[in-house]
């Protein structure tokens, strides 16, 4: 949650902060703030509520504040409602430290009373100025640096944080420190940038450095200086960003969701290329050799939000392809569960930013209780990345809207890579029968871009149903891993009260709330189970819904009984989530358009959920 930016060189800050809150936005958007540091003059502090605009309408574009070294924030509530008071930055009685915050701190009741003691006061509800207070407490009462202040309140502080900030006595540097949240430094020519996400700085540098867990950094103009938790300086290699920079801009289209469903042919074919050599499939970058695979006893997929979808349509095929046990789980329920992990078991981390909190914490639980890990992450060098003991990359690209598309089909992708691997190396396919599906792989870009050509018809669809209350969304096996996603994606953008159902699970108490004019959408790509759910499809008809019929090319008889129908391209039923995923990616869309509401940062939600 929350973005970060922070500059220190040569060029007027606050319009270079603006620039970069605004890629940052997706993270959070219920205020914002700017302070900025002109030499030894004293800071400016300009906050406001509301979406970016608003701040930057009140400084002119960045143009009425004047300093070469400075830090903004986009906040995303946790503590305090969004307020200018509750915005970041926040700053020590005296206006000595300056600093802002991405995380949650736990303690942050315990330190604020322990604060107040000593004689500090506080004029908003946030942890973030109990965090810049704590470490002007320590920076006074012992007289000491800034590296020696913080690194002392990193002690004290429970829960996860990004921290950048700001020191009267030390006009010309930034200091941030991290544990658990995403941050990430750039340096080119004469300056420094820091930022939660890569967009921010991409337009200045390709140099980045990531930032450990619990490790601190001093930026100056066109240098940075690493520091573990004892204050000793450390080295470390930077990582140079291959994106295109137009990967992070709109490029002509109304929002980034619709430019990312557009660029899911290219995401998926990128993260098979990765992965793809001369017909089979190479994981030597990924670190897992056939004997590690073959040794797999059971795999546990961890995830939370559309990547646990990837992994409940990843579970159907590794157990029907792999013959081994999978489960799996959500991971803000793994670690409470007190798990168990049999000898062999293989865990299975799936997450966008590799930042996830919830995520990270199963996939440190996993490690204590001696299991395997695998990552598979879409930032390189993220936290999950580095920590797993294996990581399989995604290559989407940077997402921005915060209801994901190209990240989860390139995840569903790097899935489908790893169970034809994981099924050769245990003898339960042939290498003809390996090659076979890797054919049948290499032609869902194609396909996907096929479905996108039908997207007038879902539009036109979008627009009679855009006022509907209720939507429910039901299929058997694999379609419904699919239905998960495509409910979870309506109500992100649309705020339509939507639910997912495993078809035959309606008569178990479900079709109660069918009624006159009740859309329903059935999922129908698989052939064992496609005369079942048009059963149930038609049990709700006969209570009045209307039906909405998701399906193959070639079921042409689903029109007898369905009111609308999309249909994708035949595809091997273990990938076919690939396309079907796509007709309802749009329907969401559109939907969302119809009704007039913002697509890229839906209300309440942020793109990366970096705190528990």
């Amino acid at each position: 949650m929350c973005g970060i930016v922070g500059y220190n060189g040569s060029e007027q800050a606050a319009p270079i902060l603006l620039e970069g809150l605004a890629k940052l936005e997706y993270r959070g958007y219920d205020s914002a703030g700017l302070a900025v540091r002109d030499g030894e003059k004293e800071v400016q502090l300009v906050k406001a509520k509301g979406r970016l605009r608003v701040l930057a309408e009140k400084t002119d574009n960045g143009r009425a504040m004047s300093g070469m070294c400075g830090i903004g924030h986009t906040r995303w509530a946790t503590h305090g409602e969004p307020s200018e008071i509750n915005a970041h930055p926040h700053m020590s009685d005296d206006r000595n430290i300056v600093g802002v915050h991405n995380g949650i701190i736990e303690n942050y009741q315990e330190l604020k009373d322990k604060l107040l003691r000593k004689g500090y006061r506080f004029y908003s509800e946030t942890d973030t100025e109990v965090a810049v207070k704590l470490v002007d407490y320590y920076y006074r009462k012992y007289n000491i640096g800034p590296i020696d202040a913080i690194a002392k309140a990193m002690v004290r502080i429970r829960g996860s944080y990004a921290l950048a900030l700001m020191f009267r006595d030390n006009p010309e540097e930034l200091w941030v420190a991290r544990k658990d949240s995403p941050m990430v430094i750039g340096i080119s020519e004469g300056e420094s940038f820091v930022a939660s996400d890569v967009p921010a700085v991409l337009k200045y540098t390709r140099e980045v450095f990531y930032i450990g867990n619990l490790e601190m950094a001093c930026l100056k103009k066109g240098e940075v200086h690493f520091y573990n938790l004892d204050g000793d300086e450390i080295e470390k290699e930077p990582t140079t960003i291959t994106w295109d920079a137009e990967a992070a801009e709109k490029s002509g289209f109304e929002h980034f969701m619709i430019k990312e469903i557009h660029e899911q042919p290219k995401a998926v074919r990128d993260t098979m290329n990765a992965y793809l050599k001369d017909g089979s499939i190479c994981l030597d970058t990924v670190g897992i050799s056939d004997d590690d695979l073959r040794g797999i006893s059971q795999i546990v997929i961890v995830a939370c939000g559309s990547a646990y979808h990837v992994g409940v349509a990843a579970q159907y095929i590794f157990e029907d392809m792999c013959r081994i046990p999978v489960r799996v789980e959500l991971a803000s329920e793994f670690r409470y569960r007190n798990p168990i992990l049999p000898e062999g078991a293989l865990v299975v981390i799936i997450s966008q930013s590799g930042e996830t909190a919830d995520s990270l914490a199963a996939l440190r639980e996993a490690k204590k209780l001696g299991a395997k890990t695998l990552g598979i992450v879409n930032v390189v060098g993220s936290s999950i990345a580095r920590e797993a003991d294996f990581v399989l990359y995604t290559m989407a690209g940077p997402e921005i809207a915060v209801a994901t598309t190209k990240a989860y089909s390139s995840q569903l992708i790097a899935a489908d890579i790893l169970a034809i691997k994981t099924a050769l190396a245990m003898g339960r396919i042939t290498e003809e029968e390996s090659r076979s599906y890797i054919e049948e792989m290499e032609s869902i870009p194609n396909k996907i871009s096929r479905v996108l050509e039908d997207k007038e018809r879902i539009q036109w669809f979008a627009s009679k149903y855009a006022n509907a209350k209720d939507i429910f969304f039901i299929g058997r096996g694999i379609d419904y891993a699919i239905c998960l996603e495509g409910s979870l994606k309506l109500k992100e953008i649309s705020y339509i009260h939507s639910e997912a159902y495993a078809a035959g699970e309606l008569k178990h108490g479900t079709i109660s709330l069918i009624e006159d004019g009740t859309l329903v959408v059935g999922v129908l790509t698989q052939s064992r189970l496609y005369e079942k759910t048009l059963s149930n499809m038609v049990e709700c008809k006969s209570r009045g819904a209307y039906l909405m019929g998701l399906t193959s090319y070639g079921n042409y008889s689903i029109e007898d009984n369905v009111n609308f129908t999309v249909y994708i391209p035949k595809s091997s039923e273990y990938f076919v989530n690939s396309l079907a995923i796509i007709p309802l990616q749009l329907l969401s869309y559109y939907v969302s358009v119809a009704k007039g509401l913002d697509v890229d940062k839906p209300r309440n939600l942020a793109k990366s959920v970096t705190v528990e």
